[in-house]
């Protein structure tokens, strides 16, 4: 007889973003094989179940010591595609051993990984972005297969990651540390070296920017990293480590493992796990924190994001309408920057119904049909969550302007996840629509009399993600950047996320940990500093002849 226990409460289970994908965060005892329809809308996305009748069907693979193998596991977690909730492939939970021999495997090839020479592991870098250029368009059908979005999009979310393999490939200079006269013969210096063993939970909304956050410059730093990608969409993270494989990175340095709650806590608990990187809801990491951190491990983790856009009188009108449309309705909102608040401040209220017309344009389809402008959400539970968080917008007293609950699709997307452009206006903070990140394409309005009033509002709000102003009076840009409490902010740009020469630098409720993800931040977070101070008298000096031989440094 097959049965759950539940650990986690369902205001767990169903994550805010989906990030990390526990939504099956269950412990399950072994139980018989059961017959299924292969009516596949009977199985609940994101649960594991005995697919003894289904081995058909193609697996996600799990990665280790530089082998793709399939699990022993009677477990799998199967995937839909989310424009038809067609089942696309199954996902292990790995068994205890398979994540044992992941760990283990990861251990024991850092200690010759770690004395590699930074420059062999700047070559592979090299190579290995060369290849994800050439490899983009099957990285980005992937994605749209398994998570949704369109197929520009998923291009984007392919090239964002592969900026920040360019930038580890400078570790030559990232990773040099400092070096002082304190006395007489006597100097100071300081060496960053690797931890050892990290590892990274990454989420559903972007396939492969958010492992191409962690792995690379990770095993640039001389670490080794297991990965482990969404059970909802694990195919960007496979072709990854095709690549990256291809590009000569060893065995053992980078592995992948599967799975859900079982996956994260063995990944948290295991002595040899060093560091955890994790992007995802707050209720899923704040546990990860918690457990990580109890457990002696460095943890960084991205948690909710609420992110407002600060509409000024002074603004430019179209500029500003396209780049709300745009931010607040691409990827159907399933982005942890997506600019899901807007505040109009005096006569800028006005605008929205010109901001409704734009909204109502846009192409709602799979994500590879011609000029689709975004896809469906990633699954029935997510359809609905943002369903009833729009009726519950609407009972609280916000006015409906544009409903996208029930949007107009091709018949062959009939069955899939999509929710169409939503605005709610006259939304209040104390309403739960405000107060919950939506992560679906939903924009919600609220109306103030003067910057210093938005200010306050975004102050107020718990989260420091991203912010937004909108105005051509650079002394109210400046004025709203000194005063606004929030990670990252845009002048006119409606999605602030920095370049990787720069960190991601989200604050307030929205991080978990001292150092965030990529440039300086990142690299911090994935080394460890040695200081040596030596004394080399001058009088010792032995005055013998140089070699004359070039140094090679290999």
């Amino acid at each position: 007889m097959m049965f759950f226990r539940q650990i986690f409460s369902r205001s767990i289970t169903s994550t805010t973003k989906g990030y990390a994908d526990i939504t099956s965060i269950i412990r399950y005892s072994k139980f018989v094989t059961r017959s299924f329809s292969t009516n596949f809308s009977n199985f609940k996305p994101a649960s594991p179940f005995n697919t003894a009748d289904l081995k058909n069907f193609r697996t996600a693979p799990l990665y280790i010591n530089g082998e793709f193998v399939e699990s022993k596991t009677e477990q799998w977690i199967p995937v839909y595609n989310p424009a038809t909730c067609e089942l696309v492939t199954l996902v292990p939970e790995p068994t205890l051993q398979e994540l044992r021999d992941a760990v283990d495997n990861s251990a024991e090839t850092f200690k010759t990984w770690r004395k590699t020479t930074v420059l062999a592991r700047q070559r592979i870098l090299l190579e290995l972005q060369q290849l994800i250029r050439r490899d983009m368009d099957k990285i980005a059908k992937s994605i749209t297969e398994e998570q949704g979005k369109t197929f520009s999009d998923a291009k984007g979310d392919v090239y964002r990651g592969l900026q920040v393999v360019e930038q580890a490939c400078n570790i030559t200079n990232l990773l040099m540390g400092e070096q002082l006269t304190v006395s007489t013969d006597m100097d100071t210096y300081t060496i960053r070296e690797p931890l050892g063993v990290t590892a990274g939970i990454c989420p559903f909304n972007f396939p492969a920017m958010i492992p191409l956050w962690m792995f690379p410059l990770s095993i640039a730093a001389g670490n080794t990293m297991i990965i482990k990608p969404s059970e909802k969409d694990p195919g960007a993270t496979i072709i990854l480590a095709e690549l990256a494989k291809e590009a000569g990175v060893p065995p053992g340095v980078l592995n992948i493992v599967h799975g859900s709650i079982n996956t994260v806590d063995f990944l948290c608990d295991d002595e040899l796990i060093k560091a955890i990187s994790f992007v995802g809801s707050d209720k899923a990491g704040k546990y990860i924190y918690k457990r990580g951190t109890e457990n002696g491990k460095r943890v960084q983790a991205n948690l909710g994001a609420k992110n407002h856009g600060v509409i000024m009188p002074d603004a430019n009108k179209n500029h500003t309408l396209n780049q709300l449309a745009g931010a607040a309705f691409g990827a159907a909102g399933q982005r942890c920057m997506a600019l899901s608040t807007v505040i109009f401040v005096g006569e800028t209220n006005e605008w929205l119904p010109e901001l409704v017309e734009r909204a109502k344009h846009l192409k709602i389809s799979g994500g590879m049909e011609p000029d689709t402008d975004l896809g469906p959400l990633i699954s029935r539970d997510a359809k609905e969550r943002v369903k009833w968080l729009i009726q519950s917008g609407v009972e609280e007293g916000a006015k409906l302007v544009l409903d996208g609950s029930n949007p107009t699709v091709p018949e062959k997307y009939k069955k899939g996840n999509f929710v169409g452009p939503t605005i709610l206006a006259n939304v209040k903070p104390h309403m739960v629509c405000y107060k919950e990140e939506i992560f679906g394409p939903v924009l919600i309005c609220l109306s103030v009399d003067s910057l210093d009033d938005a200010i306050e509002l975004i102050n107020n709000n718990p989260y420091g993600n991203g912010t937004a102003i909108f105005t051509n009076n650079g002394s109210n840009a400046r004025y709203f950047v000194t005063n606004v409490e929030v990670g990252q902010i845009g002048v006119n740009v409606p999605i602030p996320v920095p370049l990787p020469m720069f960190s991601f630098t989200g604050n307030k409720g929205s991080i978990q940990g001292d150092l965030n993800f990529y440039g300086k931040s990142g690299l911090q977070f994935y080394t460890q500093i040695k200081t040596v101070t030596s004394l080399w008298r001058q009088e010792d000096v032995d005055h013998t002849k140089s070699a004359v031989t070039m140094p090679t440094m290999r």
